[in-house]
């Protein structure tokens, strides 16, 4: 008859999806998150003692006002960190305000007058799909609020295989 394959030993991919390892990986990650965020603790209030003292006279507005964008831009991260810490996601819409609170800033900074006309629309382009962005995230479905669309998938695709009979393990093309 039909000799039986021996089990062949576990391919190395398949060792990865171990939640162990997921686990370990995990850790890694916010250890790496929560160092990025002690770092940029730290540099803000280097940040702030900087902008502290360049409000001494003589007082250059341009390079307060461009301490004072700065500051926020690196409150903006931090709350992006802390968002990706509680919610495991990267936030669309902290991440566009920083975008657009950076580009504002680096206007600000040289002047409008002093940019070549071609930068200019570059950056007004920029901003308009940031813009566009921001305002389209907001019809996007919830994917972090308790509802994960590939739990759904998955969930789907076990129903649909007990429904033929087959088992979820054993591949497409077999059945």
């Amino acid at each position: 008859m039909h000799k039986p394959i021996k089990d062949s030993p576990t391919p190395w991919y398949k060792l990865l999806n171990n939640k162990g390892v997921i686990k370990i990986l995990e850790f890694i990650q916010d250890f790496i998150i929560i160092s990025l965020c002690l770092g940029l603790f730290g540099f803000m209030t280097l940040q702030l003692r900087e902008m502290f003292v360049s409000l001494l006279p003589p007082l250059n507005f341009t390079r307060v006002t461009a301490d004072i964008l700065f500051v926020l831009i690196l409150v903006e991260l931090f709350r992006l960190l802390i968002i990706y810490l509680q919610e495991r996601r990267v936030s669309i819409g902290v991440a566009v305000e920083v975008s657009i609170v950076s580009v504002l800033r680096e206007i600000i900074v040289k002047g409008i007058l002093e940019i070549p006309w071609s930068q200019i629309l570059a950056t007004g382009s920029f901003l308009l799909v940031l813009a566009v962005l921001l305002v389209v995230r907001v019809w996007l479905p919830p994917t972090f609020e308790g509802v994960d669309p590939e739990q759904k998938i998955s969930q789907r695709y076990k129903q649909k295989t007990k429904d033929n009979g087959a088992s979820p393990l054993q591949p497409l093309r077999d059945r």
